[in-house]
């Protein structure tokens, strides 16, 4: 059966960088990229049972591999796309990466266009495969907009929306695995628990900081829907997406208001380049305000093994444990 759980939504990105940037693909051999889908899509049929049975299941990012592994449990198979520290706006797919979707049982995607060009590639894999866009279930309501007619894609921020997206895969699951329904739907009720008891602990430590210094200046707006929850000013030097480079006034602008607010910290991010930071730092230097360097962010990726951030869990922890020693909350 072929199906979509929810429909990925589609849209055109605006911005003169991302039409730029999706010719730049095509002339790179993006076009062959989607033949070789098509090619593997005639494939699947002969594909080989996954070990010992379990659901294979591809996940586009590190977040949604957590995402997975939290609500599948021993029942699911689960690789991860693109590895940790990989930016998932300006991810270029490869031929491989179509071999890889189109031999898996389930493809489990953010949406909300967080994939950039990857996304042309699954709205086309969905037609022969099941795939589902988890961080379309939440309710438009409750979503961020990005411009454009599109949504800020970093719903995984807020871990109460979260919750909605274990529910959408575990249906998901359901419809590929029936006889496994029952436990994945278990497992996502006890996941939802877990991320309650995360927005918890999270709002506990952002109390520590003082109102007057809850000013989070990062890499890239990707920290939108966490000031949002937790009533944190979030300023990014790139907006939504990292398709567009920060320009001078951007980065003069920021440096007003870090000067301006004597703001003791800005951060950068492990899966975005820290120049426009450290030019901001510069800008702010020339000032006569030394801004310090919080620390870096997990943001669009998780850590790497060894990290101690290696789950959704793990990360927003480490995260918090940053901005609060930077932006002078009280130490735990």
């Amino acid at each position: 059966m072929i199906f979509e759980i929810p429909k990925l939504r589609s849209g055109r990105r605006t911005g003169a960088g991302v039409v730029s940037a999706r010719r730049e693909w095509c002339r790179a051999g993006g076009f062959l990229v989607l033949a070789a889908l098509a090619t593997a899509g005639c494939r699947v049929a002969s594909r080989e049972p996954a070990a010992g049975g379990k659901v294979r299941v591809l996940a586009t990012t590190t977040v949604v591999a957590d995402l997975v592994r939290q609500v599948g449990g021993d029942r699911v198979a689960v690789s991860c796309l693109m590895a940790a520290g990989i930016d998932p706006h300006s991810y270029k797919p490869t031929p491989r990466d179509a071999d890889r979707l189109a031999s898996a049982d389930l493809v489990v995607a953010n949406g909300l266009e967080l994939e950039g060009r990857l996304a042309e590639m699954l709205r086309k894999l969905s037609r022969q495969r099941p795939v589902v866009a988890v961080a379309e279930a939440i309710p438009a309501a409750d979503l961020l907009p990005a411009g454009g007619g599109q949504h800020d894609p970093h719903v995984w921020f807020d871990p109460i929306l979260w919750r909605h997206c274990g529910t959408a895969l575990a249906e998901a699951l359901a419809r590929v695995d029936p006889s496994g329904a029952e436990e994945y739907r278990t497992r996502a009720a006890a996941y939802a628990d877990t991320l309650t008891a995360v927005d918890d602990r999270v709002r506990r430590r952002i109390e520590g900081i003082p109102a007057d210094g809850r000013v989070l200046v990062t890499a890239h707006d990707a920290f939108r829907y966490f000031g949002r929850a937790y009533g944190i000013e979030v300023v990014g030097v790139q907006g939504t997406s990292t398709e567009s480079e920060a320009g001078l006034a951007d980065i003069n602008r920021l440096v007003d208001l870090v000067v301006s607010r004597r703001l003791p910290a800005v951060f950068v991010e492990t899966s975005v380049s820290d120049r426009s930071v450290a030019a901001l730092r510069e800008g702010a230097a020339a000032q006569g305000h030394e801004v310090g360097l919080g620390g870096t962010l997990h943001s669009d990726s998780l850590g790497g093994p060894g990290s101690n951030a290696e789950t959704l869990e793990s990360a927003l922890e480490s995260n918090v444990a940053t901005i609060v020693a930077a932006l002078g909350g009280d130490r735990p």
